[in-house]
């Protein structure tokens, strides 16, 4: 079972099984193999490779990576039934350490328009299936589908229930992404008061990204005492996607001074596991995406520049180092300022006098606004513009 303190969030990546469940997403073996291993590098706690049952693939996909896999514990999805619990069992076999994942649905309307089950029938089930599995799993989690919109109490009889049949993590999804963070914390503040028996099992979020909300869900959770997150590289997953892994594990990192929480997480590895999801999925990260997006770290107003070129802290509450990125990049285009522009010229080995630098900056000015970026050919040509107008083309480089 995975170890945890009050100050440590486990960090729970389920890139490979409800990531690669995004349309468009799925994964070759090869493929899932380059992004366990990349999960692996960055450290995350628990890996859900996958569900067993789905399909010949996923089984083998499962067994293959439990197979290679150190480090992590490596997790597998299974319903609540004896059939999907047998097929976690196998896939797992070879895994150091090894998670069986059961799920049953609790909401009225997935009980009434999915299961067609009775509030008892779903307890009687969900407790059935959490038993079988700690029959093989010394690790089992019970996952509440469509905890946010289930009746509170009907909730805390359902998970006091799998605690009591021997579920060691209970976790709590935000299947459809209808919670909103005060909402959700009070539902986590309600089980911890309700469920007898919570403060001897992980507490557990899985946040879906339908408003927008899944990592303010997830981090309010947190706060209110849930200590483990669910979530996948890039946001991966279905429909508007899940919590982020990246932006759930830096704003944790980021704002120690509020949270007061530390995950096992090594997040200069960060951008590295980015690219690996996003080649193997086909699935481009915004240039705007936080933390590893292109432009996380990138600046073209004048007045950003300026005040990082004086102090990165002016304008970044993260350095790129620490999250596996080359450096600060400081974009030359139309709204940049007279600072960037000496800088990069200095750069280039040019040497201008106040005059020449503001002619080459009129000039730039003109030429970005038909170029969204400047690069140093641009400049190159700029000054040798310039200096050629002014006659004194020998006197600007040393």
């Amino acid at each position: 079972m995975q170890e945890t303190s009050s100050d440590r969030v486990i960090v729970f990546d389920t890139t490979l099984r409800d990531g690669e469940q995004a349309p468009g997403a799925s994964m070759d073996l090869d493929q899932k193999l380059n992004v366990a291993r990349a999960l692996q590098a960055l450290a995350v706690d628990v890996m859900e490779a996958g569900f067993p049952a789905a399909s010949p693939g996923d089984f083998e996909a499962v067994f293959a990576i439990a197979r290679e896999i150190e480090g992590p514990t490596v997790c597998a999805l299974a319903r609540a039934n004896r059939q999907d619990i047998d097929a976690v069992t196998e896939a797992l076999r070879p895994a150091q350490r090894r998670r069986c994942h059961v799920f049953l649905a609790t909401s009225p309307i997935h009980r009434e328009f999915k299961l067609g089950l009775s509030p008892s029938e779903v307890v009687r089930r969900a407790v059935d299936g959490v038993r079988y599995a700690r029959g093989s799993f010394e690790d089992v989690e019970y996952s509440a589908e469509d905890a946010a919109r289930t009746e509170p109490d009907f909730l805390c009889e359902v998970v006091e229930r799998c605690i009591d049949a021997g579920a060691t993590t209970i976790n709590i999804p935000d299947t459809v992404g209808y919670a909103l963070p005060s909402q959700f914390a009070g539902l986590i503040a309600h089980l911890r008061r309700r469920v007898r028996g919570i403060d001897h099992v992980v507490l557990s979020v899985h946040c879906h990204n339908d408003l927008g909300v899944a990592v303010a869900n997830t981090l309010a959770a947190v706060e209110a005492g849930a200590r483990q997150v669910e979530c996948t590289v890039n946001g991966i997953g279905e429909r508007a996607g899940n919590c982020s892994l990246e932006e759930v594990v830096m704003a944790l990192r980021t704002r120690t001074d509020h949270f007061h929480l530390r995950t096992g997480v090594r997040t200069q590895q960060l951008c590295n596991a980015s690219g690996v999801v996003a080649s193997a999925s086909g699935f481009v990260v915004a240039r705007n995406k936080a933390v590893v997006g292109r432009n996380a770290f990138a600046h073209e107003a004048g007045i950003h520049q300026h005040g990082v070129m004086s102090n990165a802290l002016t304008y970044e509450i993260m350095r790129p180092e620490d999250v596996g990125c080359e450096s600060t990049q400081l974009i030359l285009g139309k709204h940049s300022g007279r600072h960037l522009v000496r800088h990069r010229l200095e750069k280039l080995g040019y040497r201008l006098d106040d005059a020449q630098l503001e002619r080459a900056f009129v000039e730039v000015k003109k030429l970005a606004d038909r170029k969204k970026e400047l690069l140093d050919g641009d400049l190159q040509s700029v000054v040798a513009r310039v200096l050629r107008a002014a006659g004194d083309a020998s006197e600007a480089r040393p």
